[in-house]
């Protein structure tokens, strides 16, 4: 990644659109990742958590459905790595990774923290 910036992007998602809407505007063309499609590894996964500061339990989708279907409220950090790498879903975001930092981007407009 050196010098550059990545989103972990799901176009379906209106925060996740409006980062990289920010970015663009901005003249910053990122590496767009679709995570669903190609998961981060479990390695990446425990690094962007500590990066961005929130660790596993605030990168992971407590809202979504397959959070509680996995009994995932009392989970521990290696329970909740293994079902976000397993399950993509469960990831939060976007997150963007720049050389600025590492930030879970919602709203959208938290990826201006990250340029310069």
């Amino acid at each position: 990644m050196a010098g550059g910036v990545t989103i972990w992007h799901n176009p379906r998602c209106s925060n996740s659109r409006g980062a990289l809407q920010l970015l663009r505007e901005r003249g910053i063309q990122p590496v767009v990742v679709d995570y669903l499609a190609e998961p981060p590894d479990t390695a990446t996964l425990h690094q962007v958590a500590a990066d961005s500061g929130l660790g596993l339990r605030g990168l992971v989708r407590e809202k979504e459905p397959l959070f509680r279907e996995l009994g995932l409220a009392d989970a521990d950090e290696a329970t909740l790595l293994e079902a976000m790498q397993k399950h993509p879903v469960l990831i939060n975001r976007p997150v963007v990774i720049a050389p600025r930092g590492t930030r879970l981007c919602r709203p959208p407009e938290t990826v201006l923290e990250l340029l310069d």
